[in-house]
């Protein structure tokens, strides 16, 4: 399996291995597969596979050099606190819901960052390589800590995560300061998330500092969901819950099911769009936008302008307006068009908006549908699931939960829907516990919140939530946007050993 750039019209090619240990293409671009895997399966046999047994076919079907068969056990083991890892639920409120905030840090983004460690080492191992790599991560909340948990004092790797000062909930900046790991540095940003990513890209492609990394046997890789490494391995829920779909009782093999997903970077949406591509009976993904609501307009109108107010919301996790892995969907969906995908993300980045050609605004409605909530909707939608099915969600769900309501009332499409549960509602007790009961003091926060919570919640608490309450948070470092190439080098020489 070979790997290229989605903006290198030469079409370099690139292994398995060296693709997941570069994480960003040389050219700013992002690595797609050559040629799409095109695998014969079975959709019965979902209903008897393992999470284990999937993960590691999809792995195969995408790394097939890499020795995944030892990753996944590591991957999927003790760490998570369901035996499924990705359980779904029955019908709550007219949706399923796809439960990815079993692991060790409450949110989806473990599905993949438990996987990552395992398949850099194996890349570094294959292709001899024997520099240091630094894992360098802009996150809006949740992939900073499961990149931290997953990468803590793996051999051969720092770690640095740049994070919007006041732009993640209370729990998920306790969570990402309490990790505790020789190699792993955490730094606050004064500004947002699209400000820390768009540094975090630059500094990639700055040939000064790679020179200085290079000078002393050091590269840069990432653990966003611009890795393929951490990209692929989500595919694996979108199967799993067609499985349990089936084995409910719900679907027959072959019948369509929808996914409803809250969207932000694009990546967990795309991970569905690679499902469908291999063959998963898709019938439309509902990308659920909130009050930055960029996506919902581009899947409208054809034109992604991110020349906008930003806001903070309550589903933080969300708040993006340059959604990175949408790169790989105009390269798929262009026909491998790496010219037209150069020139639309030039005209982001120089202009700030691009508009796609009409031939292509109409491929992407056959499979996608759009919506978005804003706050005040979220928390009624989180008070409805709750009244009607006694079923907690978070703020990022209930954002995924609306969209699959609101898309069902507006299409009348029967087709069963799976609302992506992205994270517990533990890691945003302030906002779930608002939106349950209006007379909530506003000072209750963190773990106050989560015990106030807990006295509602029929379900007992998990061990990742009880960590919450033994968690150490360490001092943070604190940078601007322009400072973090400086932040980067200062954190490097210090820690050199």
């Amino acid at each position: 399996m070979n790997y290229r750039s989605t903006r290198d019209p030469n079409a370099q090619l690139y292994t398995d291995a060296q693709a997941i240990i570069q994480g960003l293409a040389p050219d700013g671009g992002l690595f797609v597969p050559a040629a799409f895997p095109q695998p014969q399966f079975d959709l019965t046999r979902l209903t008897t596979s393992s999470y284990q047994q999937l993960a590691q076919t999809v792995l195969q079907w995408f790394f097939p050099h890499l020795p995944t068969a030892a990753t996944v056990p590591a991957a999927y083991g003790a760490q998570w606190d369901h035996p499924r890892i990705a359980p779904l639920t029955p019908v709550h409120a007219g949706s399923y819901y796809l439960e990815l905030f079993h692991g060790p840090t409450l949110a989806f983004k473990d599905v993949a960052l438990q996987v990552l460690p395992h398949l850099l080492q194996a890349a570094k191992h294959q292709t001899k390589d024997t520099k240091e790599t630094i894992i360098l991560t802009a996150t809006s909340g949740d992939t900073g800590t499961a990149a931290l948990r997953g990468f803590r004092n793996v051999e051969g790797t720092r770690v640095i995560v740049f994070y919007p000062q006041h732009g993640i909930s209370p729990i998920q900046e306790a969570q990402m300061r309490s990790q505790q790991g020789d190699n792993l540095h955490v730094v606050a940003v004064k500004g947002n998330f699209d400000q820390a990513q768009t540094t975090v890209k630059e500094i990639f492609n700055d040939p000064t500092l790679a020179a200085v990394l290079a000078s002393h046997q050091q590269h840069f890789s990432s653990a966003n969901s611009m890795n393929i490494g951490r990209l692929i391995p989500q595919i694996t829920y979108y199967f799993s819950a067609y499985g349990q779909l089936l084995r409910q009782g719900v679907i027959q093999a072959g019948d369509q099911v929808n996914f409803a997903v809250p969207t932000g970077n694009f990546g967990d949406i795309l991970a569905g769009y690679y499902a469908a591509k291999l063959g998963l009976p898709v019938g439309r993904l509902i990308c659920a936008s909130n009050k930055n609501n960029v996506l919902t307009d581009f899947f409208t109108t054809g034109t992604y302008d991110k020349r906008r107010e930003f806001f903070v919301t309550n589903s933080p996790s969300m708040d993006i307006l340059v959604s990175s892995n949408l790169e790989r969907l105009l390269f798929d969906v262009s026909g491998g068009d790496a010219e037209l995908v150069q020139q639309l993300m030039h005209e982001l980045q120089d202009q700030g908006h691009y508009s796609l050609p009409t031939e292509l605004l109409t491929k992407l409605k056959q499979l996608f549908a759009a919506e978005y909530a804003t706050p005040d909707e979220i928390q009624t939608e989180i008070n409805r699931v709750f009244k009607e099915a006694n079923y907690l969600i978070d703020p990022h769900t209930a954002v995924g939960s609306i969209a699959a309501h609101r898309y069902r009332t507006l299409s009348g499409d029967p087709r069963p829907c799976v609302v992506v549960a992205t994270a517990s509602p533990y890691k945003f007790p302030e906002t779930v516990l608002q939106s349950l009961d209006n007379t909530v003091p506003s000072q209750s926060t963190g773990l106050d919140a989560i015990e106030q919570l807990a006295q509602l919640d029929p379900r007992p608490l998990t061990a990742g939530v009880e960590e919450l309450f033994t968690n150490q948070p360490q001092p943070v470092l604190t940078t601007t946007p322009a400072a973090m190439p400086r932040m980067v080098l200062d954190i490097l020489k210090k820690t050199d050993k």
